[in-house]
């Protein structure tokens, strides 16, 4: 059968310069399995499937796949699929805001022109990362200890651990392996910028699920969200404020971070690439 399709780059700033995300529309009927060897297939870091909606107030539920693992939340994923079922016609209850039921929950969309933002869920794990897994998450990265700076669980669906170092050259420089660690990885690493530089930070995304070799994920809004919230309140940063993501990739992807009203918001511009059917 065949279901309306699109291809958003997400976070960019210009032509292909972001995140991608897949996103199938019109997705009811549409088994698990099928939905993760499409994902899988896909070869994209997410791809996202749009459901009809069983909260009150939701415009649309989604499903959201990395590869072959559902998650609850993602964020670059809602910045896409919001902007591939506007594309696609949709209109939302309530003016201005996308409403989207995910196993988080509800993610409320902001949408302002062409830049979208969602409002960041709470972290489901925070604080202290062990001593042991440590050792292990600076082994990975290859990374020499004294550039770290402190780490943190980053945790509001996909289960970032972050570690804080020197500098954004540092991070841009980090070449990991987790070849000698077993075991799925979520990694997320930041690093401040030069005052001169246009954004105040440097982000790097690092995952595998213990089947692969280490992938980087262009540009992450679950971890963006996650990071600023934790560099907010510990007073490293003070929104709002820009990040960069994706330099070490070639891309030029920017991360706008906001607070209004007791909501951290994460925008950036949501473009559709690619529009067409895919037959499932």
């Amino acid at each position: 059968m065949e279901r309306a399709f699109r291809q958003v780059d997400v976070f960019g700033t210009g032509a292909c310069t972001g995140n991608p995300v897949a996103v199938v529309l019109d997705a009811e009927g549409i088994d698990e399995e099928t939905m993760r060897r499409f994902s899988v297939w896909s070869n994209l870091s997410e791809c996202t499937f749009v459901l009809p909606p069983s909260a009150p107030g939701a415009d649309y539920c989604v499903r959201i796949f990395a590869l072959n693992r559902e998650l609850p939340f993602a964020g670059h994923p809602t910045l896409g699929t919001a902007r591939a079922w506007l594309d696609a016609g949709g209109a939302p209850i309530a003016p201005g805001v996308v409403v989207q039921e995910c196993d988080a929950g509800l993610i409320s969309v902001r949408i302002d022109d062409d830049v979208l933002a969602f409002g960041a869920p709470p972290r489901i794990r925070s604080g202290h990362v062990d001593a042991d897994l440590l050792d292990r998450v600076i082994d990975v990265l290859g990374v020499d200890r004294e550039r770290v700076v402190d780490a943190e669980w980053l945790d509001n669906g996909p289960g970032w651990v972050g570690v804080l170092l020197d500098s954004a050259r540092t991070v841009l420089e980090l070449r990991p392996d987790a070849s000698a660690h077993a075991g799925a990885w979520d990694i997320g690493v930041i690093g401040p910028h030069d005052a001169e530089s246009d954004a105040q930070f440097e982000l790097r995304a690092f995952f595998t699920d213990g089947n692969g070799p280490m992938r980087e994920d262009p540009v992450t809004g679950s971890l963006n969200a996650a990071a600023a919230e934790w560099l907010i309140a510990s007073g490293r940063a003070h929104a709002p404020y820009r990040a960069a993501q994706g330099t070490a990739m070639g891309r030029r992807g920017r991360v706008h971070i906001s607070s209004e009203g007791g909501t951290l918001w994460v925008g950036g511009h949501a473009d559709v690439v690619l529009s067409g059917t895919a037959d499932l």
